[in-house]
C-alpha cells in the first residue's frame, strides 16, 4: 500500500484494477468465441503492468518504438509497430531484431517496401480513415514483390476500421465489424493469389472488436482502448459509465457562483483537448465528474478548460444542482478519450473500485 487518493498532489491518474481486469476478461471471452488470438495494443496504456493483465508476456502492438523498447526490455518478444514506417526509424527496428525481438513494421507503398528489409505488415484501407491500399489496387501486389525484393517478408496484411469510433448504435457497429473483417481477407486472397504466403491477417478497433460476430479468415484481433474505456467508447454503446477504469483526480480551488462554475487545478494539460463525444447524441464537454469514491455527480460535468483550469458546471437544461464542493475537495473527472488523457501523464495510482487505497503506482511508457 502507498496511501490514498487524498494524498498526491493533483491531478494525477487514478486507475481502477479491477476494471481492468473486467474489461480484459470480457474481450478475451468474446474472441476465444470467436476463435481469434488478441494482439494487445498498449499505445492506450503504455504500461507493462496493465499489459500483464490482459496477458504477460503476450503479442502486442505498439503505436512507437519507446514502446517497442520498453516491452522488449520487459521480455515481449512479439510486437507489430503499427505506424507507417519511417526510413530514419528502421535502425532501431533492426536493433530489437537483433536482441531476439521478432519487430514487424508496417506500411503502405512501394517506396517505404523498397527500403525497408524487414518483416512487414501492408496497411489496407477499409473506410477512409487513415493510410492503407485498396484490397483490389495493383498496387497492393506491386508494395509485397518490391518488399520482399528488398529482403523483408510480408507477414501479413492490416485493417484498423477507424470510422468505427464515430459509429451510432450495434447496427453500425457490426456492419463496421463484418466490412472490416471482409476487407482484411480479400486483401489476403489477393496476395495469396500472387504467391505471397501473407500469414497473418489482422483486424482491429476496440468498437469492431466487441461488435464483431463473423470473423472466418481473421488471425488475431488488436485492441487496447478496451483496457480502460471512456465516454467515447460509453457514448457509442461499446461499454457503460461503470466500466470507465481511468479517472483524472483535481482539487476544487475556487468558485464563480455568477458563472455556475467550479474551478478545479485539472486543465487541459491534465485531461487533454479531446472533444470526442462532441459529435455524439450525448456531448460530455471535457468528461463527467465523480466524488473521490467514483460515484458520478449528478449532470455535473467539466463544461470548460484552460491550460491549468477545468471548469465544472451543470449540464446545460438539467435541473440538477451544483454540488456544494469546498476548496480543497477533491473530484475525478472521467474521460472523454482515455488515450489521450493517458498521455498528459508519467505514472498511474492503482486503486480498487470503490476504494481510495493506493495499492500501487505504475509508470508508463513516454516519448517516441
Amino acid at each position: 500500500m502507498t496511501g490514498s487518493l487524498d494524498d498526491p498532489s493533483t491531478p494525477f491518474l487514478a486507475l481502477e484494477r479491477g476494471r481492468v481486469e473486467a474489461n480484459a476478461r470480457r474481450l478475451q471471452a468474446h474472441l476465444e468465441r470467436l476463435g481469434v488470438s488478441l494482439r494487445q495494443h498498449v499505445k492506450t496504456a503504455k504500461s507493462v503492468e496493465v499489459a500483464g493483465i490482459v496477458e504477460p508476456g503476450g503479442a502486442i502492438t505498439v503505436s512507437t518504438l519507446a514502446e517497442a523498447e520498453a516491452f522488449a526490455d520487459a521480455g515481449y518478444r512479439d510486437i507489430l509497430y503499427a505506424v507507417g514506417i519511417a526510413p530514419h526509424k528502421l535502425p532501431r527496428v533492426r536493433a530489437l531484431r537483433e536482441r531476439g525481438v521478432d519487430l514487424t513494421v508496417l506500411l503502405d507503398s512501394v517506396e517505404q517496401a523498397a527500403g525497408a528489409g524487414v518483416p512487414a505488415f501492408i496497411e489496407v484501407d477499409c473506410d477512409g480513415h487513415r493510410g492503407g491500399v485498396h484490397p483490389d489496387d495493383p498496387a497492393l501486389v506491386d508494395i509485397a514483390a518490391t518488399l520482399e525484393a528488398s529482403g523483408g517478408q510480408v507477414r501479413g496484411v492490416l485493417v484498423h476500421a477507424g470510422e468505427s469510433y464515430f459509429a451510432d448504435g450495434d447496427e453500425q457497429l457490426r456492419a463496421a465489424a463484418q466490412h472490416e473483417r471482409d476487407v482484411a481477407v480479400r486483401a489476403a486472397q489477393v496476395l495469396r493469389a500472387a504467391g505471397f504466403a501473407t500469414p497473418v491477417v489482422s483486424v482491429g478497433s476496440t468498437p469492431t472488436a466487441h461488435f464483431a460476430t463473423d470473423l472466418r479468415g481473421v488471425t488475431e484481433v488488436r485492441a487496447g482502448n478496451f483496457v480502460f474505456f471512456d465516454l467515447v467508447m460509453a457514448g457509442i454503446g461499446v461499454c457503460s459509465h461503470a466500466d470507465l477504469a481511468l479517472s483524472v483526480v483535481v482539487t476544487v480551488i475556487g468558485h464563480q457562483a455568477g458563472k455556475g462554475w467550479i474551478l478545479t487545478d485539472g486543465g487541459w494539460m491534465a485531461t487533454s483537448r479531446d472533444r470526442g463525444t462532441s459529435r455524439q447524441r450525448v456531448d460530455q464537454s471535457y468528461g463527467l465528474v465523480a466524488d473521490l469514491d467514483g460515484v458520478l455527480f449528478d449532470d455535473l460535468v467539466m463544461a470548460d478548460a484552460s491550460q491549468e483550469h477545468g471548469m465544472l458546471a451543470i449540464r446545460p437544461g438539467s435541473a440538477a444542482r451544483l454540488p456544494e464542493l469546498p476548496v480543497g475537495a477533491r473530484v475525478r473527472i472521467l474521460p472523454i478519450h482515455a488515450c489521450a488523457t493517458a498521455g498528459q501523464h508519467d505514472a498511474y495510482h492503482v486503486v480498487e473500485p470503490g476504494s481510495r487505497i493506493v495499492e500501487a503506482v505504475w509508470p508508463r511508457v513516454r516519448g517516441w
